[in-house]
């Protein structure tokens, strides 16, 4: 049967959740760029704003910002979980709704703090809200797709994180220098309620879709796959399964890393040491605009290759483990970011990197929808999203510290090698992506 004659609805939903990703990391990631700008930098330290700053107050602001990053990332992890089983609970779309609204207030909130605590009270709140949105899509997408289909959709929908920091990197400076930090926060913090409209309207299950084709819900349910029902499953029932622990073992060491390059990337420009050339707020942006773009081609390249690998025969286990073994090789040169001194050699380690990062975590979300039925992809995603942001916020909260001390070699080494300790972690708890077999009876009420 033809695309044609099957019908495309699925793919319009995939580009929501693009275009909902892309906000969620336009949002979080206004706060990486303020802290370059030295009127937030005084607000933040307390002093005044003509008061010259010293290498003891820049180091200062350091770990002050790693510790109001933390705040983002322990919420952020708090939320996942909590967001997996609203979602899974109430269905994706008034969970990923609810997610939508609390994230899009909360960052505008962030443009009308006048302290250090204010600004960690409201990423605290950010990051409740933001933790829905991977649960939501890579849900959505399991119910959206079949299984050959499910890695290159969530590469694309994950691709949207990259635009989200490009959109970041080349409005957000702009928008500092000529109003201001706080309008940067209120400005970009509205676009999370176009999103919110769009994805109202758009979404609905398959199976109560007015848009969608008989032809098209038969192709998507090609799988067949075992429901328990309509019930949620306790989140008890799945800690058990080995599948579960590789997929939050796998988030838990290399979320981190990705969480460290949205952070401090633009304080890694504007002042590493070994850098030649050193970039401000107004230069930051073509950098970015370089890494984020290479970094959307590899998390659309990656899920399409093991997709590709699936439709040309081979098991969903050996597609997605081959192509996560290129992505952790990929990602070793980074350990040379830091030492040269010259500034297109670095971005273009740091842009292979964030590619390599990207097409990992696209087929790292998909195996949850191969090991696990559709009833249980929210929580497990939420587990393993848990595990994530408890990585980054751990070490976000020694991030400043460590760069203050030591510069950024130290946090680039664990960035190169946690990807292949990560992928040996997976291969020895599920070897084969074995689906887990779950009674009626584990599901809750």
């Amino acid at each position: 049967m033809t695309t044609r004659l099957i019908g495309r609805y699925r793919w319009r939903i995939c580009a929501v959740l693009f275009f909902a990703t892309t906000i969620n990391y336009v949002d979080r990631n206004v706060f990486s760029f303020a802290m370059l700008d030295d009127v937030f930098r005084h607000q933040m330290l307390g002093l005044p704003h003509d008061a010259p700053l010293s290498d003891a107050d820049l180091a200062r602001f350091k770990e002050y910002m790693g510790y109001v990053d933390a705040a983002f990332k322990f919420a952020y992890a708090v939320g996942f979980l909590l967001a997996g089983r609203l979602i899974d609970s109430l269905g994706t779309r008034r969970g990923f709704s609810i997610s939508i609204g609390v994230w899009s207030l909360a960052g505008m909130a962030h443009g009308l703090v006048h302290s250090l605590s204010g600004m960690a009270a409201t990423r605290f709140l950010l990051g409740l809200g933001e933790a829905g949105n991977f649960p939501a899509a890579v849900k959505s997408v399991a119910e959206w797709f079949p299984k050959k289909e499910r890695s290159f959709a969530t590469g694309l929908f994950n691709a949207g994180a990259n635009v989200g920091i490009i959109v970041t990197a080349l409005c957000v400076p702009w928008l500092i220098s000529h109003f201001g930090w706080r309008m940067g926060f209120l400005a970009t913090g509205a676009l999370g309620f176009a999103v919110l409209a769009i994805w109202v309207i758009t979404f609905r299950p398959p199976e109560r879709h007015p848009r969608l084709s008989s032809a098209e819900f038969a192709y998507i349910r090609q799988d067949a796959e075992e429901e328990i029902g309509r019930r949620v499953l306790k989140w008890r029932r799945l800690l058990p399964f080995r599948q579960t622990w590789a997929f939050a073992i796998g988030k838990f060491l290399t979320d981190a890393v990705w969480w460290f390059y949205l952070t401090w990337l633009p304080t890694f420009f504007n002042d590493n040491p070994s850098l030649a050339v050193k970039l401000d707020l107004k230069q930051i942006g073509v950098p970015f605009l370089i890494i984020y773009l290479f970094s959307d081609v590899g998390s659309v390249f990656f899920g399409w290759l093991a997709t590709r690998l699936i439709n040309a025969g081979w098991s969903a286990n050996r597609a997605r483990k081959t192509t996560m073994l290129v992505c952790a090789l990929c990602v070793v040169p980074i350990l040379f970011a830091p030492l040269t001194g010259n500034l297109s050699l670095a971005i273009a380690l740091i842009a292979l990197a964030a590619a390599a990062h990207q097409g990992w975590s696209a087929n790292l979300f998909t195996t949850v929808s191969d090991m696990f039925p559709r009833s249980a992809v929210g929580s497990v995603v939420g587990i393993g999203g848990l595990a994530g942001a408890v990585g980054g916020a751990l070490l976000a909260a020694g991030a400043g510290w460590i760069i203050a001390r030591f510069g950024y070699m130290p946090l680039f080494a664990y960035g190169a090698f946690a990807y292949g300790l990560a992928w040996v972690i997976i291969q020895i708890l599920a070897p084969r992506l074995q689906p887990v077999v779950i009674s009626d009876n584990s599901a809750s009420s």
